[in-house]
């Protein structure tokens, strides 16, 4: 059969794990899920009564391709509350999660054999996207110093025809400040680099705020989402804001491509926004996780992590424990139940050395969870 060299992406290597999980869990053992990179709530309460109310007055057919006009003027206001950037709704384009953003920036902005750059360790869909639609990944490697975020001298000097960062990023949940991301933004405006902004899991965060790109330019195009913060990972349900000469482009593609983000998730994603007492609780269970994740860490003996900064996640270094971060990952598995992610997905150089750790389970899974990784690792002093 003729097929395509696109097509010929790598696979996720957690799902190794995640099979060798459930079969534990199909024998009746207790795993604790530290590998999985979505929150242990459900999405908001007004968002599904919401759905449930909307299903039963409309047919919920299409929408318009940019989205409900209702729910673009909401998301730029959320700008407005979060960042205080007056945003026009028009630059609002409502997607099929940020993975549907993703394929519209690449596809609007980039001709096949364009250059890309992702910071190295960095989450594995941006590469395998970039290959499949005919683009080269420059993977840039960034260091535990830097918190593994790009420094600006390593785009100005890499050739790029685009630049895609991530704050809070994933594997790591550190985060760029306002001077540091003004630093790569205006490294990239000097080298004629197209600029896109993951900003996903922005909404949790634990020192400081997270910094949008809005803030500091408009040329930028930002990707969002509301997996993550409002707890909809499964309604496939997320946003783009493109700078202004580039919506009629985005929009065509989009007609194309998804007609429309689903009608459903788009009426629940509404509600979402305005449900912020309980997205504060939970973002309030996401920061009690951290601290016990952290010193847990530190009585397992495991130091060298960058602290994360936001999101749910902390990648950390375990190569003194000897061999590779997946077979020990299954033997941690194995002995303790507790799945974690080997680092061969987010840097096929350095990943074998890797974990990441998911705290966005209840408190209470993640306690016994570093208890047990805490025994794992006293085995192997």
């Amino acid at each position: 059969m003729r097929v395509s060299s696109r097509g010929d992406v790598d696979p996720f290597i957690v799902m190794v794990i995640l099979q060798l999980a459930a079969e534990a869990e199909a024998e009746g053992r207790h795993i604790i899920h530290m590998e999985i990179g979505q929150p242990g709530t459900p999405a908001p309460g007004p968002a599904r009564a919401r759905a449930r109310a909307e299903m039963d007055r409309h047919a919920l057919g299409y929408t318009v391709a940019r989205g409900l006009p209702e729910l673009r003027a909401r998301i730029a206001r959320l700008y407005g509350d979060w960042y205080d950037v007056d945003l026009d709704p028009g630059r609002v384009i409502v997607t099929p999660g940020s993975s549907g953003g993703f394929l519209l920036s690449f596809t609007a902005l980039f001709d096949p054999g364009a250059r890309v750059g992702i910071a190295n360790p960095g989450y594995p869909a941006y590469r395998q996207i970039l290959k499949a639609q005919g683009l080269e990944t420059v993977l840039i490697r960034t260091v535990l110093e830097d918190g593994y975020q790009l420094r600006p001298d390593q785009i100005t000097g890499a050739g790029l025809d685009g630049v895609l960062v991530a704050s809070p990023a994933n594997p790591t949940g550190t985060m760029l400040d306002h001077a540091r991301l003004s630093g790569l933004i205006h490294a990239a405006q000097d080298t004629g680099t197209a600029f896109i902004s993951d900003e996903i899991y922005h909404g949790l965060h634990y020192e400081g705020r997270g910094v949008s790109a809005l803030e500091i330019t408009d040329e930028a195009i930002v990707i969002n989402s509301f997996s993550k913060y409002f707890s909809m990972t499964g309604w496939r349900i997320g946003w783009m804001i493109v700078p202004p000469d580039l919506v009629d482009r985005v929009e065509k593609l989009a007609q194309h491509m998804f007609i429309c983000a689903p009608h459903v998730s788009q009426v629940a994603a509404l509600a979402a926004l305005d449900a912020t007492e309980e997205l504060e609780f939970n973002h309030a269970t996401y920061a009690r996780n951290r601290e016990i994740v952290l010193t847990g860490l530190e009585k397992a003996g495991i130091t060298r992590f960058a602290p994360p900064d936001g999101g749910f996640y902390v990648y950390a270094d375990i190569g003194h424990l000897g061999g590779d971060s997946l077979d020990l990952a299954k033997a941690l598995l194995e002995e303790e139940g507790v799945a974690v992610t080997p680092g061969h997905d987010f840097d096929p150089e350095r990943g074998g050395r890797m974990w990441r750790l998911s705290y966005a389970a209840a408190t209470s899974e993640i306690a016994e969870g570093m208890e047990r990784i805490a025994r794992f690792t006293a085995r192997r002093g």
